[in-house]
């Protein structure tokens, strides 16, 4: 679900900031400054401790003796010393040679969340670059200035190296931006416009600027929230086909869901009967008449599929909550001002979980796609239409759509494959083992924006179900939903022009409008 950040004027600042200090940044300061424009401001403790870390390089500059980072080249380079006069050239080549990204661009808001988290790393004090490096960061996301980076060029290790690089470019005058109304322009025009100047860097800095998992931990912030929202997208699409099949609730009950005490499951458990709570549907089949002995599992365990999602969500915002609290570079100033190598850059721990998200997305979307397709199937929808079509024959009603979703679907199986069990060495052996936590982060983007598809193809089958259910009326919650999408997609009737259906369906999927219409009518959902 790729949301459009807002945006403003070129000749403008952001007019909303967050403070960025020697503390973690939350997942919704990500989602304020990539998404929704805000600016950034250091606090003078932040300035204060990179301004005290910094002291202890430049003693580091001055002594003879080499200090890898500082006084030498770099990675598998790294036994050079370089000499005072050569060091500012040294930055410079550093990040120029980094800057090697190829593809299409990645999106404002996946840039703004990098540069957002670097900054974060930059005001612990713990990098050793001078306070006129971090303000530069903190300036360029006030301004709404985004640097070009490109899709390809991160192993995950050293962290996001090259789309790091990247962004360091832009406050060197160099490289390629797009301004805040999306103009493509070069850095050096951008940084006028804004009056800004160019950074000189100086020993450490450049890489300091490239040495973070911050692209990879950016996306994971946003997939979090962006998965929480679809999540209880999913417990209103079940619901609702619960409802059109002529599903029971009754297996949804408190007692029946704490014999297997998982939060998440709990949880969708929980609101799958807020949801159906009322249905005159449901109630319609409900007493001892009904010939039902049970559901379909993609009915009946819904809530253990959600379940174990929202769980493993909750494992990945762990993962997050650590990595943002981190001060991930190499090497690092220490609390007691010394000077070390260290590992930390590796993406390890943020690319299982990104992993684990696309599996879980793959797999939500999967019993969706298969709850629609009961839909379908006059032999399994209890007295619905083939294909829920208003001439079956003349009209094919929705069975394309379902194709469409299975294509979706599939599309999310492959992208479930993890890609952090690959490794490519590189760097002349001296990185011999990557994370590729970058490329697990760049998929899981595309499994969240088809998950939003599937699901609103589920919930356009289940409303056209419900319908065809008159004069049997849905509950409270999911009738708000029903009434929302008939704002923009008509009711049963002959075949039209479906794809725009599926579009604006999509749409209110994404915008959150179908989940607040559900809020709306029952209150928040867990």
């Amino acid at each position: 679900m790729n949301a459009t950040p807002v945006t403003h004027a070129a000749t403008h600042t952001a007019t909303r900031t967050i403070e960025v200090g020697i503390g973690a940044v939350t997942i919704a300061d990500v989602v304020d400054v990539a998404r929704n424009g805000y600016g950034v401001a250091l606090t003078a403790e932040s300035l204060t401790a990179i301004a005290e870390s910094r002291a202890r390089i430049e003693a580091l500059a001055a002594d003879p003796t080499p200090v890898y980072g500082v006084s030498t080249g770099f990675g598998a380079l790294a036994t050079r010393h370089i000499p005072a006069h050569l060091r500012t050239q040294l930055q410079r080549s550093l990040i120029r040679s980094h800057a090697a990204g190829s593809g299409p661009e990645v999106e404002r808001e996946v840039i703004r969340a990098l540069m957002l988290l670097r900054l974060s790393t930059l005001a612990t004090g713990r990098t050793g670059v001078r306070p006129v490096v971090a303000q530069a960061y903190a300036d360029l996301l006030t301004a709404g200035i985004t640097p070009v980076v490109h899709e390809y060029g991160s192993l995950g290790c050293s962290g996001d190296l090259a789309p790091l690089a990247h962004v360091a470019m832009v406050i060197i005058g160099e490289g390629s931006v797009r301004t805040a109304d999306g103009e493509l322009t070069d850095a050096a025009t951008a940084l006028a416009a804004h009056g800004l100047e160019p950074v000189v860097l100086a020993e450490k800095e450049g890489l300091a600027l490239i040495n973070g998992t911050d692209g990879m931990l950016g996306q994971l912030a946003l997939a979090i929230t962006d998965l929480d929202h679809l999540l209880k997208l999913a417990d209103i699409a079940a619901a609702m086909s619960v409802e059109g099949l002529l599903g029971t609730d009754q297996v949804f009950a408190a007692d029946l869901q704490a014999l297997r005490p998982h939060p998440g499951q709990g949880a969708a458990a929980s609101n799958m009967v807020r949801l159906l709570a009322d249905s005159p549907i449901v109630a319609s089949h409900a007493g001892p008449d009904c010939t039902r002995v049970q559901d379909a599992y993609s009915l009946r365990c819904a809530p253990q599929v959600a379940g174990g999602a929202r769980d493993t969500v909750d494992h990945a915002r762990l993962v997050a909550g650590r990595e943002l609290a981190s001060a991930v570079d190499n090497p690092v100033v220490t609390l007691d001002g010394r000077v070390r190598s260290n590992g930390n850059f590796h993406g390890a721990p943020v690319a299982y979980v990104l992993d684990f998200l696309a599996i879980v997305t793959a797999d939500v979307a999967g019993i969706s796609e298969r709850r629609t397709d009961r839909f379908l199937d006059v032999a399994r929808n209890h007295g619905l239409t083939p294909f829920l079509a208003d001439d079956p024959g003349v009209d094919s009603g929705l069975m394309i759509a379902q194709y469409t979703q299975a294509a979706v679907v599939s599309e999310l199986k492959r992208l479930a494959s993890p890609a952090s069990v690959d490794s490519i060495p590189s760097s002349a052996m001296q990185e011999d083992h990557v994370s590729m936590g970058w490329s697990g982060a760049r998929k899981l983007r595309r499994s969240i924006d088809g998950l939003t598809r599937v699901l609103a193809i589920e919930i356009l089958t289940a409303a056209r179900g419900i319908d065809l259910r008159s004069p049997l009326e849905p509950s409270p919650a999911t009738g708000a939903v029903l009434r929302t999408l008939r704002e923009k997609v008509q009711g049963p009737g002959t075949d039209r022009f479906l794809s725009p259906e599926i579009e604006a369906a999509v749409d209110l999927a994404a915008s959150g409008a179908l989940v607040a219409a559900a809020e709306n009518a029952i209150g928040a959902l867990a």
